[in-house]
């Protein structure tokens, strides 16, 4: 807790890479995001919350049960596993991340990374310390994959395509239609009706009109 408290981010981050747990409370009940928040160091709260061991992804590299192949190839692990922790979830962020990797920037290679997203989606909503932030933002890369391998498959200018429309704006006023659009639906259709942090954000936006 003492790192989140005084604002080092680097040592925060170092400290989680070495097996703290981000769940664990002090004795007043409280995690070290929660603590971190109350004493107003957003940058280290950021750092928890975007947390995501490499072992935990790592599981999907190697056969499960009956499956004789694992969901996520090995060498696609790491790319992927550089989204996942990003803290800039601008959805041209994350298309360009993509669109640098030619191991991700395949169709095949996507398809594969969305199903272990949305298999750790699920996981962070039926486990016992349900994480609704986590599988939220695992759902949105989902849907932002998805759209990617829409352009790979659909359009010439492919990713460079999905990055102009991401970033054109109305010709009124310059809003970005498109990119409101895409964040909404990816809300819209996030599986888990009855999570707390989807009431929110619906209530939120419902009443706002493009």
């Amino acid at each position: 807790i003492f790192p989140a408290n005084s604002g080092n981010k680097e040592i925060t981050w170092m400290m989680l890479e070495a097996g703290a747990e981000t769940d664990v409370v002090n004795s007043v009940g409280r995690t070290a995001a929660q603590m971190a928040a109350f004493v107003g160091q957003h940058d280290c709260v950021t750092v928890i919350n975007n947390f995501f061991p490499r072992e935990r992804l790592d599981y999907y590299t190697k056969p499960q049960g009956l499956d004789k192949e694992p969901k996520l190839p090995v060498k696609l692990a790491g790319p992927l596993h550089k989204i996942i922790t990003t803290t800039n979830m601008h959805p041209v962020k994350i298309v360009l991340l993509v669109k640098e990797n030619p191991l991700l920037a395949e169709v095949e290679a996507l398809q594969k990374c969305y199903r272990v997203l949305d298999l750790i989606c699920e996981k962070c909503m039926k486990q016992k310390d349900m994480n609704e932030v986590l599988a939220m933002k695992m759902h949105y890369i989902s849907c932002i994959f998805q759209k990617c391998i829409t352009f790979l498959k659909e359009r010439e200018d492919k990713l460079d395509g999905l990055i102009k429309s991401l970033l054109k704006g109305r010709d009124k006023d310059g809003f970005p239609v498109y990119q409101e659009k895409l964040i909404r639906e990816s809300i819209r259709k996030f599986p888990y009706c009855e999570a707390t942090l989807l009431q929110q954000l619906v209530r939120s936006i419902a009443p706002v009109e493009i």
